[in-house]
């Protein structure tokens, strides 16, 4: 065996065997968040009311670190605030709320800045989106609600203001989630909405449980809604174009949504996570369209030929292969599925050999993402758990769908460990958890969690990693739309090995993260073999001479 081999087996068996250690801790107590979120139930066991909101991490301020927003909900049909179960306290603010990241070095520190920001989202929130919409620099927000939506435009001055109406972005449908893309390449970012089901508190049906008491009801008794598509004119205006792209042909209620491009044709892809019913794999036709090709592509439903109840979903290249593939979550005694990406978006269902299936079995998933959260080079997996009919051992509890979150470690050699009781304790208290959005919240090198719990507060799960690995930190600016280049994919080629990322916002359950690419690079033997080749989203590449780890650089797009 030569030296260059024997060093790479070396960093591969590395990468599998190091320890396993306590990693996060839950820091929401200390953070200065005292958001808790309020879903009205006043008994009358209201559909939406189980269902929770997302949360987001984003630079809104544009100061360096990531700031926290949280979608809240309301009370129901002009019921008197005293009816409800969970009774609002002084800090339980009604309305949506932004938090400013005022962390220094390890002290985490937010600040409530909703009414400095002036933003004011009073609606039923369900779903938090963020993207740069008018190419200015500075990230809007897209709110998602049971109602009207809202579109919030960053004025980059701290500020935001709400151009719903003009900008025809409303959807008055129950939207659970959004993203942005820009399926047509003009440079401007177009948004995706994500409709669950026609649903009215003014004539409910009546669902029971296993004990023939009230309970809340699943998505089959009600009529699906289809999905919106909003075309940006690049003027502050979008046009909606559901029926001329094709969207509207299909019609389930939805609850995740995530892009890529999933057949490497170069152009955005969609694929939409839904309740009991296929998904949706929207294949970018390149001519201001999509088709639905989940079925044929082997991802409408499991390998067993039935839908799922899919809440939430990712997408990424986890076995760095350079194709992305596909993870989401379902209802407890489902089991999470992984689909994996052939490279020409034909898929196989490969979770129960991968092990993220079994170990599901009973709960009840929704935000989820592929993060490294030890940075050695492999992308492990994070499910934000509660679940949405009662739970036998906690009948007497006002809100009895409690369950605790899950952490599974990628082996590198094609298995995932359950890795959730080796964390921190507190990592494990249960909770009815649905939003879940990720990023470097304290800038160290390591993923964080913030974690949305429909009625109770979040969790701020801080990533104390202590296996020393190193890491890179991008953040890919495209210079002729002073914005992120959604959509562009990193190669780094490490030693012997090839690691594949891409730029992304959107996944989960109704949340959104940060933007910044940060790529584990383990335990390195020559810091000088850290290659970097970047492909932006408009068809060209550029190679980075010179790579600088274990800290964040802003890469811009070279000159044409």
């Amino acid at each position: 065996m030569t030296l260059s081999k024997f060093i790479g087996l070396s960093l591969v068996l590395a990468f599998v065997t190091s320890p396993i250690r306590a990693t996060f801790k839950e820091e929401i107590d200390t953070s200065g968040i005292d958001f808790v979120h309020f879903n009205g139930m006043s008994g009358q066991f209201y559909f939406h009311e189980m269902m929770g909101g997302g949360v987001a991490l984003f630079d809104y301020d544009n100061d360096g670190d990531l700031d926290a927003y949280f979608s809240q909900g309301n009370m129901i049909d002009n019921i008197s605030i005293d009816k409800a179960i969970f009774k609002p306290t002084a800090k339980q603010l009604l309305g949506d709320r932004l938090y400013r990241n005022d962390s220094h070095g390890k002290t985490i520190k937010f600040t409530d800045v909703t009414q400095q920001a002036k933003i004011k989202a009073m609606g039923y929130g369900m779903g938090v989106t963020t993207g740069d919409i008018d190419n200015d620099g500075d990230v809007d927000i897209y709110l998602s609600n049971y109602g009207n939506n809202q579109l919030l435009q960053n004025n980059g001055d701290g500020t935001f203001t709400d151009i719903t109406q003009t900008s025809k972005t409303n959807d008055p449908n129950w939207s659970v989630t959004a993203t942005f893309l820009d399926y047509d390449k003009d440079g401007y970012l177009d948004l995706y909405v994500v409709n669950y089901v026609d649903y009215s508190t003014s004539n409910p049906i009546v669902c029971k449980s296993y004990d023939g008491a009230k309970d809340y009801c699943s998505p089959q008794g009600f009529k699906a809604t289809n999905d919106s598509l909003f075309h940006n004119n690049g003027d502050g205006r979008f046009t909606n174009i559901t029926s001329k792209s094709g969207i509207i042909k299909e019609r389930e209620p939805g609850l995740g949504v995530v892009t890529a491009d999933f057949n490497k044709d170069a152009y955005v892809d969609l694929y939409v996570a839904n309740d009991g019913r296929p998904n949706i794999l929207w294949l970018n036709n390149r001519q201001g369209g999509f088709i639905n090709k989940a079925m044929t592509s082997g991802v409408a439903v499991n390998m067993s030929g039935m839908p799922e109840a899919s809440m939430g979903v990712d997408a990424a290249d986890f076995d760095n292969d350079g194709d992305v593939d596909l993870f989401m979550t379902h209802l407890n005694r489902q089991t999470n599925t992984l689909y994996i990406n052939n490279g020409k978006a034909w898929f196989s269902d490969a979770g129960i050999r991968m092990g993220v299936s079994s170990s599901s079995f009973k709960y009840t998933g929704f935000g989820t993402k592929w993060f490294d959260f030890n940075n050695d080079g492999y992308l492990d997996l994070f499910s934000a758990n509660g679940a949405v009919i009662k739970e036998s051992k906690q009948i007497t509890s006002p809100f009895p769908l409690k369950q605790s979150n899950q952490l599974w470690k990628n082996l590198g050699n094609s298995k995932y460990q359950e890795v959730s009781s080796l964390q921190d304790p507190s990592f494990l208290t249960p909770g009815v958890s649905r939003g879940a959005a990720f990023g470097d919240i304290d800038n160290d090198g390591d993923i964080d969690i913030l974690v949305g719990n429909n009625a109770g507060k979040p969790q701020l799960l801080i990533n104390n990693n202590t296996e020393q690995n190193n890491w890179l930190g991008l953040h890919l600016v495209r210079n002729d739309l002073h914005r992120e280049d959604l959509g562009a994919r990193i190669e780094t080629s490490v030693d012997n090995r090839k690691i594949d990322r891409y730029v992304k916002r959107d996944g989960s359950y109704a949340s959104s993260h940060d933007s910044r690419v940060l790529i584990g690079l383990g335990k390195l033997n020559d810091k000088n073999k850290v290659k970097i080749k970047i492909f932006w989203s408009d068809g060209t590449s550029q190679t980075l001479t010179y790579v600088k780890i274990n800290t964040y650089q802003t890469i811009t797009r070279e000159d044409k």
